[in-house]
């Protein structure tokens, strides 16, 4: 019997390092997170990067951008940013760089760097392709697509999911013109009754002036 608790024992154990080890890998790799994220939308993406080499740090990670009309960094100390536009004043990259005698991105650790981006392309899914500079000159690519049986490949490039949007400029006016109509039956109903309230003082007023008169005479 304690054999078998023994060998149980070894194999859970076994099964949780596995399990530990798989996710130590994914999370090595270059991510980002925008919650709440929407199609057309505007969002704080985060990209985390994690330091995978033993002897080197991160000093330097470019992001590819989808033509953004909006991408504003979040600053950050010992880091410079610089954001890349087109001939249409699109961002299409932003670049963080480690300022001299900042270390970087040290073997074990990993750094946030925060965007605000917008609007978001109107599609299910955009992939942000990035890449990441070691201090000994290695650069590491994150831009590879998820296999086709689903499978994550080597390097896969930070993506996010877009939801769809639930409003539109679309609706706007039709919101707009509700409104008016709501607004001028308001008004149109109050006059209404102002009209008839003059009315009765009116009526009130004369029957008043009549009893006085009345009363004179007799």
């Amino acid at each position: 019997m304690h054999t078998s608790l023994s060998r149980a024992l070894v194999t859970s154990v076994a099964a949780a390092g596995l399990l530990l080890s798989g996710a130590g890998i994914a999370a090595a790799h270059v991510v980002v997170d925008a919650p709440g994220a929407s199609q057309g939308g505007y969002a704080v993406a985060t990209f985390r990067v994690p330091t995978e080499s033993d002897t080197a740090s991160t000093t330097k990670l470019t992001v590819a951008l989808p033509n953004l009309k909006s991408a504003r960094t979040e600053p950050i100390a010992g880091w410079t940013a610089k954001v890349d536009k087109n001939a249409q004043g699109e961002a299409v990259a932003v670049t963080w760089t480690a300022d001299p005698g900042n270390p970087g991105v040290a073997p074990g650790q990993f750094q946030r760097f925060a965007l605000s981006v917008g609007p978001l392309p109107k599609q299910e899914k955009v992939s942000f392709n990035t890449s990441q500079t070691y201090s000994d000159g290695k650069v590491v690519d994150w831009n590879q697509p998820m296999n086709a049986d689903g499978s994550e490949p080597d390097h896969p490039a930070p993506s996010l999911t877009l939801t769809k949007s639930t409003g539109g400029d679309d609706d706007a006016p039709a919101a707009t013109d509700a409104g008016t109509s709501d607004k001028s039956s308001s008004d149109n109903t109050a006059r209404w009754l102002g009209g008839i309230g003059l009315a009765l003082g009116a009526l009130g007023a004369a029957l008043g002036l009549g009893s006085v008169i009345r009363g004179r005479r007799s």
